[in-house]
C-alpha cells in the first residue's frame, strides 16, 4: 500500500516532467515555522555524516506496517550504517536500510532470549564507539515495555549520547487497524497499558482490583500466554464477565488476525491466537465492534486484519 507521501509525490508531479520530492518540500515549509529547540532535537536526532562523536539514535518501528513510520524514522533508518534491530521489526522496515548497512539481530523472544539485556547494551556501546551511524530499532514505541530506559541509562553512564525517535505504539496501531476507538464518551475515560510479561523470577501479579475499571479500556501487551491469567485476574477484581475482548495478533501487518471474546471465556479458555505477537484490547468501548458483531460467544471465532488504510468492513 503507497504511502501519503509516495501518493502526493505522483500527484504533484507533471507527467513526463521533474519529479516533486514531497518530504523536500515538507520539510522546506515546516522549516520557518519549527520553534528553534524542535529544530535542534531533529538535528540531534539525525548527526551529521562524518562525525565521530559516539551516538546513538533509538527509532520506534512502529506496529509493523512500514507505511506508519514516521518520517523521522524512516529518515534515520536510511541514514544508518548500523542498525541494532529487534524481532518483531518487520522485513519491509528493514529494506528501507541503505545498501552495505550492516543489520544485527538483537531481539528476545518469550522462551528464546539469544541476547541478554546487558550483552545487548555493550553491543551497542560498541557500535557507536565505532564511528558509525548507529540505530537502535525497536517495534511500536521504544519507550513502552522497549526496556528503552535501560539501554539509554547504559549508554549516558559510558559518556555516549542517545536520542530518540518516537513510534506508534501496538495498542494505537492495532485499535486503528480495527476501527476501533479505545475511548468513548460516557463509556472510557481513560486508557491503561500493561505488560503480562513479567521479569524473570519476579512473581508479582499486577494489582487486578486497581486495573479492573468498567469506565476504562485496557491494553494488555504480550497476553497470549498470559489471556487465562489475564481473565481470571480482572473478573476476580470485580470486572464483568460479560466485558468485551479483541485479542490482535500480528497487528498492522498482512497476516492481522482478530479474535473476538468476553472476559469469562478468556479466563476459562484463553484466547485462540496462533504464536504471533497478541494484544489484548479489553473494555466496554470495544462493545460496538466486538459483541454487536456476534462473535463474541464463539471462543474460536478468529477474523482477518488487515493495513490501517484498508476499509474496517473486514471484521
Amino acid at each position: 500500500m503507497p504511502s501519503a507521501a509516495m501518493w502526493l509525490d505522483g500527484l504533484l508531479s507533471p507527467p513526463g516532467g521533474k519529479r516533486f520530492n514531497f518530504i523536500v518540500a515538507l520539510r522546506a515549509a515546516l522549516g520557518s515555522t519549527l520553534r528553534p529547540r524542535t529544530a535542534r532535537r531533529v538535528a540531534r536526532a539525525i548527526p551529521q555524516a562524518g562525525t565521530r562523536t559516539p551516538h546513538v539514535t533509538l527509532v520506534g518501528a512502529g506496529p509493523g506496517d512500514p507505511d506508519l513510520l514516521t518520517v523521522a524514522a524512516a529518515r534515520a533508518i536510511a541514514q544508518a550504517e548500523v542498525i541494532l534491530y529487534d524481532h518483531l521489526v518487520g522485513a519491509g522496515i528493514l529494506a528501507l536500510a541503505q545498501p552495505g548497512a550492516e543489520l544485527i539481530c538483537v531481539g528476545k523472544r518469550s522462551g528464546q532470549h539469544s541476547h541478554s539485556q546487558e550483552a545487548i547494551n555493550d553491543l551497542i556501546a560498541a557500535q557507536a564507539r565505532s564511528g558509525r551511524r548507529t540505530v537502535r530499532l525497536k517495534g511500536g514505541d521504544p519507550m513502552i515495555f522497549g526496556r528503552a530506559g535501560e539501554e539509554i541509562e547504559h549508554l549516558e553512564r559510558v559518556g555516549i549520547s542517545v536520542s530518540v525517535i518516537p513510534g506508534i505504539t501496538a495498542a494505537l496501531g492495532c485499535a486503528s487497524s480495527a476501527g476501533l476507538s479505545l475511548t468513548k464518551r460516557g463509556v472510557s475515560r481513560a486508557v491503561t497499558f500493561v505488560t503480562a510479561h513479567a521479569r524473570e523470577g519476579d512473581a508479582t501479579e499486577p494489582d487486578w482490583a486497581r486495573l479492573a475499571d468498567p469506565k476504562g479500556t485496557l491494553a494488555i501487551y504480550m497476553g497470549r500466554e498470559a489471556a487465562r491469567r489475564v481473565g481470571r485476574g480482572l473478573t476476580a477484581g470485580g470486572l464483568s464477565p460479560d466485558t468485551p475482548v479483541l485479542a490482535v495478533e500480528n497487528g498492522c501487518r498482512p497476516d492481522e488476525r482478530h479474535h473476538r471474546t468476553t472476559l469469562g471465556a478468556m479466563a476459562e479458555r484463553g484466547v485462540a491466537a496462533g504464536d504471533g505477537p497478541t494484544l489484548l484490547l479489553i473494555g466496554w468501548a470495544l462493545e460496538s465492534r466486538v459483541l454487536e458483531d456476534g462473535a463474541a460467544h464463539a471462543g474460536d471465532a478468529l477474523g482477518a486484519g488487515g493495513h490501517v488504510g484498508q476499509r474496517f468492513g473486514h471484521d
